[in-house]
This record gives structure tokens, sequence and C-alpha cells, in this order.
């Protein structure tokens, strides 16, 4: 099945949080949407694997996107090496997006950094005809994706630039809290952390209110990009 967009995330909810309503707007306009999750979030203060498992499931749902896959990475010590390219490779070549959303280039996780610099490594080397790689026992053809735009996550980056996802803020926010056993619950036992808080929401909300604010609309999400961004006419740029 080929995809328009593919979406890697370090973790479970990564995607959510990171561009969770550009990624149900993108839904919403008729493009194919993939989710791949490197970890299981094993390493998680809240839940288990499996639990989170059942989450994503859910969240998927709620975004509308056509496949989520997890690729078992070890939370917290996977590394950009061949192993986990060639991994990364598969996916690329399996779905062969036009675009590929991932990881910030840095943040607070230790983990989404070397996501993000891995899966973009990892979409060059699929474009090379000298690597080979096969899934269900058929050689795959090399494919590269036009482009690789990183979210934002923690750490408030610059973006270099910003969707206009008003009106999906709401769907952003459902698909966040399929992951119930991650975030706020007064009735919870498990230890707090940076993200169980219950204004939590509120700064997922306030961030995509203040990029909006920035360029005119009710909420936006920011990227940052590995090249520069060209545009056809002026008149493009809202």
């Amino acid at each position: 099945m080929k995809l328009d967009i593919l979406a890697f995330g370090a973790h479970p909810d990564d995607v959510e949080l990171g561009c969770g309503a550009t990624v149900a707007k993108e839904v919403s306009l008729g493009k194919k949407v993939g989710i791949v999750d490197l970890t299981r979030g094993e390493l998680g203060t809240r839940g288990s694997a499996e639990l989170r498992a059942i989450e994503a499931e859910n969240s998927a749902k709620i975004l509308g996107v056509a496949s989520r896959e997890n690729l078992g990475f070890a939370d917290g010590f996977f590394v950009n090496d061949r192993a986990h390219q060639l991994k990364i490779i598969e996916m690329v070549r399996k779905y062969r997006p036009e675009i590929v959303l991932c990881n910030a280039v840095e943040d607070r996780h230790i983990d989404h950094g070397k996501g993000s610099k891995l899966v973009s490594d990892s979409c060059y080397l699929s474009g090379l005809v000298k690597i080979q790689t096969s899934l269900d026992g058929e050689a795959q053809n090399p494919w590269r994706p036009k482009v690789v735009y990183h979210y934002i996550q923690w750490k408030n980056l610059t973006p270099d630039f910003v969707v206009d996802v008003s009106g999906f803020i709401e769907k952003k926010v459902q698909a966040i809290k399929a992951f119930s056993s991650q975030f706020y619950d007064p009735n919870s036992k498990e230890p707090e952390t940076p993200i169980t808080s219950k204004n939590f929401f509120e700064s997922v909300d306030y961030r995509a209110r203040d990029l909006g604010r920035l360029i005119g609309v009710s909420h936006a999400e920011g990227f940052t990009v590995e090249r520069l961004l060209g545009v056809n006419e002026l008149g493009d740029i809202l």
C-alpha cells in the first residue's frame, strides 16, 4: 500500500503529541497516512508496553490513519546503526511515502533526537540502489521520500514552517487521550511525570493557539526542515 505521508515516532504517542492535528487534517483531505512507532514505550513510568499497544490502536482509529506498525526497538537503548536503519528502510520502501514526518531534532527525551536522526539517515539510504532489502520474501525497490519534516515536541524549538490545523485540535486531544495510561488521571496511583499534570492538555492547546496567532489562524503545528522550502508562487504563503 502506497502512502502519501508516513509519520515515525520513537514512542507510541509521539506522533499524536507532535503532529496529531496535522495528521488528522491530512486524512480529512483524502491523504493516506501511516504511523510507525519505533519502540513499545516499555520504559515509560506509567502503564505497560501491552497497554500502550492497545492505546496506540485506539488512537490510530481516532486519527483515521491507514496503517500503524511498531518496530519493537529497545526503548531508551536503540541506536542509529545498520541493523536499525535497515528496518526503517524496509518501512519506507514498503509504504513509499512522498513525505516523512519524524521526531524533533533535539528534545528532553534522548530517544527523540536519536529517532529523528535514525529516520532521516534511513530515508536517504532507502534511495540507494545497492542497498538490498526484502519484505515477506520479496525484494524491495529503492524509494526516497521527497521531504523529511521534523515535528516539535517538549522543547519550544523555532519552527521553519507551521501548518494551519484550525478545527483539528480537538481530534488531536482525543487521540492523545486514547493513551489514558500516560496522562492525567485523578484516580491513578502511579508516579507523576511531566505529562500527567492536569494542565498538560492546556499546554497542548496553548502551543497550537500561540503558533496559530503568529500566522493569523486559530491553531497551528510547527515543523523544522532539512532543506530549503520552495513555493510555486508568493500567494501560496498564508
